[in-house]
């Protein structure tokens, strides 16, 4: 018995139209193989995006569409007075070890009989040199126990046997916490009428991180760089301890994070401030997993949202969690924001873009990425044709970045030379879009990336408008990878709490990693003096940029 869904369709008798269904299938296999083909790409193939027009086959085509060679962008810029230096090979062989790292000496000596000449005469060699080797050395992490030890001072004997009762407090209370008033009848002579200070009193703590807690401030540091800077779980710092001998639970450390993000928030509430203050902005956001949220199940994505803003000698990365990927979150993180707004095609921006006060930005990076992925779907036999094309013109701007960028110019030259070099390519991009979209189906790849480009236009050309606006919004892009590499290895957040309190400790660490700060360094340095902080220049003396202390300044840097 045959089902209906077993029946062969009836097909038309005329030919265009079978024509017409052989195209549409013709097509539709065609979209699938390229699906099929950047799958594996993905899956078993580079994921660098850098290409070589010559190796598309394209050279001389890509030539005829600029009309020049696209090594004339590495060439002269803006004016005579700025040109690009020629590119030299680094040196190779072994980098020398960081001047500032502590050396200890180990000297070898030759045997003793080794030292008499061999010329018969009996004397010794004399030494007339050394031959110095260097090796690096590494010691496991040491742990040791601070042992704080407070001086406990009583009454004096004058007052042997007035506070009998009186128990032991500690001297950091206030000055009246332990005043006792004393009557006539039961205190001596020299003391009637006074009021006398408590019997006992003990030297008080220092201030910790977090109160009535066995970590000090460089044992939180740790941790947290651990977590947030080197993506290790906190399940595997808690093995990493106890291999120590320090048994502590994976729980407890977790309790330490929440608390240490809510220790730097006057920190984070300078940071935002600082970043508003300037009008050049990026931002992006990416998943993160919230295992228990109030009317949410365990597996429901939640977002990362980051910023990137701040001036060049103030850089500013905030990071923050939100339920959801809303254009309401957007509009509500940049609410205090005024100025250049650079991301993204996601549409929560948009709203945002449209909003007095706001110029909305593009990234370039994206439209290249549509077109590397349709090269990448192609048949390795043929891969040239639309994409390729259009990938090839995106590429000679990027020359002009790259150029811009290892001359170092300024704003203003930058903006010069973008309107010399690059207006003239943006304007070959336009024209070659026009003539070409029509060529390519909307459903193929080339197709989705031509009506990407013509759809963000407006966005994309912005940057040409003002020197400090980066051509991509990578920077940002760049600054979320640590948290995406992170998620790789601890995968989720337990609970809100945890997911706002990773947030702040992922703004404090990057941000301080975008002033040249040693990331360690810096954090036991603020877990250790922002407690004792009591007014707004204690706190922003704590801030990356007003560090002065060679012990947080990275190697690296």
């Amino acid at each position: 018995m045959s089902h209906a869904a077993d029946k062969t369709p009836e097909l038309p008798d005329d030919v265009g139209a079978l024509k017409s269904i052989i195209g549409a299938y013709e097509l539709r296999i065609a979209v699938l193989e390229e699906k099929l083909r950047l799958a594996q790409h993905k899956r078993f193939g580079a994921s660098s995006e850098k290409v070589d027009i010559d190796q598309l086959g394209l050279f001389n085509e890509a030539e005829s569409l600029a009309g020049t060679h696209p090594a004339e962008e590495s060439a002269t810029l803006a004016d005579d007075a700025i040109t690009i230096p020629a590119h030299t090979r680094a040196k190779g062989g072994r980098k020398p070890f960081p001047p500032e790292l502590p050396r200890e000496r180990v000297e070898h000596d030759i045997a003793e009989a080794e030292k008499m000449c061999p010329c018969g005469s009996g004397h010794a060699r004399p030494r007339i040199g050394t031959v110095v080797t260097e090796q690096c050395d590494i010691e496991p992490a040491k742990i040791k126990i601070i042992q704080n030890v407070r001086f406990k001072y009583g009454a004096c004997h004058l007052c042997d046997g007035v506070f009998p009762d009186v128990s032991e407090r500690s001297a950091a209370p206030s000055p009246n916490a332990g005043v006792v008033a004393t009557s006539a009848a039961s205190a001596p002579s020299a003391v009637v009428a006074q009021t006398i200070p408590r019997a006992i009193i003990v030297a008080p703590l220092p201030v910790q991180p977090i109160p009535k807690c066995i970590a000090t401030a460089g044992l939180c540091a740790f941790i947290a760089i651990m977590k947030y800077a080197d993506g290790l779980p906190l399940y595997r710092q808690e093995k990493i301890l106890a291999r120590y001998g320090i048994v502590i639970s994976r729980a407890t450390l977790a309790s330490w994070m929440i608390k240490l993000g809510e220790l730097i928030v006057p920190l984070m509430n300078l940071l935002h401030e600082t970043q508003v203050s300037y009008d050049v902005l990026q931002m992006d956001e990416t998943t993160v997993q919230v295992l228990k949220e109030d009317g949410r199940a365990a597996q429901t994505k939640s977002r990362m949202w980051v910023r990137r803003g701040g001036s060049p000698t103030t850089p500013v990365i905030l990071f923050d969690y939100e339920p959801t990927r809303s254009g309401a979150v957007a509009w509500r993180l940049l609410e205090d924001f005024k100025g250049i707004l650079q991301s993204d095609g996601y549409s929560g921006y948009i709203s945002v873009g449209k909003r007095d006060g706001i110029m909305h930005v593009g990234c370039l990076a994206h439209a290249r990425r549509k077109f590397d992925e349709a090269v990448k779907a192609q048949k390795a036999t043929g891969r040239g044709g639309l994409a390729a094309e259009g990938l090839a013109l995106i590429q000679r701007i990027y020359r002009i970045e790259k150029a811009a960028r290892e001359a170092k110019l300024t704003p203003d030259q930058r903006k010069k030379l973008r309107d010399e070099r690059a207006r003239p390519i943006w304007d070959e991009l336009r024209k070659w879009l026009d003539a070409k979209r029509a060529h390519a189906p909307p459903q193929t790849l080339v197709g989705q990336a031509m009506t990407f480009l013509d759809n963000q236009w407006p966005l994309l050309i912005g940057y040409l408008e003002d020197g400090r606006i980066e051509v991509d919004n990578n920077l940002c892009e760049n600054a979320v990878r640590p948290f995406v590499m992170g998620r790789k290895a601890w995968l989720f957040s337990d609970t809100p709490d945890g997911a706002e309190a990773s947030a702040r400790l992922y703004s404090l660490i990057e941000t301080a990693k975008a002033s040249g700060l040693e990331p360690y360094a810096y954090l036991k340095h603020v877990f250790t003096d922002l407690p004792k902080a009591n007014t707004l220049a204690d706190v922003e003396a704590l801030l990356p940029w007003n560090v002065r202390s060679p012990a947080t300044q990275s190697v690296a840097a």
